[in-house]
């Protein structure tokens, strides 16, 4: 945990052009929460760089044990904010496991994540993947390589085991959309059943991403899908292989969030401004020159306080490559995004794909209409407040115009079917025609029904 020191905080700020024009803040004294990951990069810059203090906020980081503590610190205002998963806030707002009303004003990032199994199963997923001219396995990977794979493995009886961070994870999310769109069941949830296993050719459970390369190496499951470091620390340690990263599986898809209650919002909306344009400056900083800052940044996620893996390990994505096998060290220059492509706005469309997956596999329990989804999209992702803290950056000259998407309806243009691994293409205006599009996943009218899909 990092604490600021008030007096010498209050020095800083007054030296800032920006302190000048503060905003009348209901609330100055901020704890923010996140999860060790490099994803979190806009908090700890937001703090390092003074962009928080620039906005008269003393706020402190604390690193939290897992994506629930997490989401409850938020809920019960121990956290005034925190750093989450994309699904969190839209399934507290459902009532999907924990109800509260969560909103978003920021989108922290796009990419970031990938899949990685064993070295026996990669051993075992290898010669069913083609080769380039030098030798090097051909990527993407698709799943249906790892399909001989769960078939040996039932031949002996055992189980195919693999993790991801938490129910309503884009992690959990991803991992089972590269699995179906290689023909594999991962598996239905149903209201009296919420281990995600009904009918599942492969069994997902969760482990918090620390501890994804513990457990890969330990055999107690045999690959996951995670944000970094934690792939590259598999490389690195000897243990795993990485066979796709979800820039990948869909080109430039939506991350993390940065999530606070309603309530928070409504009470604070200075304070919330503040803060908005603090991890704007934050994102800016981090992709800004092409990404020349990404080297600073690494240094800051290195430390103990934020991310704690060694440099080499948090640098391999954060700067441009990504490691698939020792020595296969391939160019990716996109796999953390933090401003670029309108990373940080909060687009409706962001919101409905995780709903849409959220019915695909049975946490939406029953069908909805497009209009829901739309409903829902806008009680969670608050685009006003963005484009409102924007505004006010660019006014500030801390911005400029031409990066923000001023006459958006919060809607994305399709993402075509060329930056999907399975070709479909996502058109969030339609969410139940895209569930229709998916050969594998409930649709329709469909339920589950004890082991069962009808209707």
């Amino acid at each position: 945990m990092k604490k600021l020191i008030l007096s010498l905080a209050a020095t800083t700020a007054l030296a800032s052009p920006v302190f000048a024009d503060l905003l009348d803040l209901e609330k100055d004294e901020l704890t923010f929460g996140f999860i060790k990951l490099t994803d979190m990069a806009p908090l700890a810059v937001a703090y390092e760089q003074g962009y928080f203090l620039d906005e008269g906020l003393f706020v402190t980081l604390e690193a939290q044990a897992n994506w629930k503590v997490l989401l409850d610190g938020v809920i019960d205002g121990q956290l005034d904010g925190a750093h989450m998963l994309a699904g969190q806030p839209l399934a507290a707002t459902i009532g999907y496991g924990t109800e509260a009303h969560i909103v978003t004003p920021f989108s922290m990032d796009l990419n970031g994540n990938g899949i990685t199994v064993s070295n026996e199963v990669w051993e075992m997923m290898r010669p069913h993947i083609p080769s380039m001219d030098d030798g090097r396995p051909q990527h993407p990977i698709s799943a249906e390589a790892l399909v001989p794979v769960i078939e040996e493995f039932n031949a002996k009886g055992e189980p195919f085991n693999m993790g991801m961070v938490f129910p309503v994870s884009t992690h959990n999310y991803e991992l089972r959309y590269w699995l179906a769109a290689g023909g594999i069941e991962p598996g239905y949830y149903s209201p009296d059943n919420i281990t995600g296993q009904i009918g599942a050719d492969v069994f997902l459970s969760v482990t918090p991403p620390p501890q994804m390369p513990a457990t890969l190496e330990a055999g107690t499951i045999h690959g996951y899908c995670v944000g970094e470091p934690w792939n590259q620390q598999a490389v690195f340690k000897g243990i795993g292989v990485p066979v796709i990263t979800d820039y990948q599986l869909w080109r430039n898809n939506p991350e993390k969030v940065f999530g606070l209650t309603a309530d928070f919002v409504d009470e604070h909306p200075n304070t919330t401004k503040a803060l908005t344009r603090a991890l704007i400056r934050a994102a800016i900083w981090l992709d800004e020159n092409n990404n020349a800052n990404r080297e600073a940044a690494v240094e800051i996620l290195s430390r103990p306080e934020y991310v704690g893996a060694d440099f080499e390990v948090i640098a391999n994505s954060m700067t441009g490559f990504f490691e698939y096998e020792k020595g296969d060290v391939r160019e990716q220059p996109d796999f953390n995004v933090f401003f670029r492509y309108n990373a940080t706005y909060p687009f409706y469309s962001d919101a409905i794909w995780y709903l849409t997956q959220m019915r695909r596999w049975g946490q939406i329990s029953e069908p909805q209409t497009d209009e829901w989804y739309q409903d829902v999209a806008e009680k969670v992702y608050r685009p006003d407040i963005y484009l409102d803290a924007a505004q006010s950056l660019v006014d500030d000259g801390l911005a400029n115009a031409g990066d923000f998407p001023w006459d958006s309806d919060g809607y994305k243009e399709p993402t075509p079917a060329a930056d999907i691994i399975d070709g479909i293409p996502y058109d969030g205006r339609f969410p139940n025609a895209y569930l229709e599009s998916l050969p594998i996943g409930l649709k329709g009218d469909q339920v589950v029904v004890g082991e069962e899909i009808q209707g």
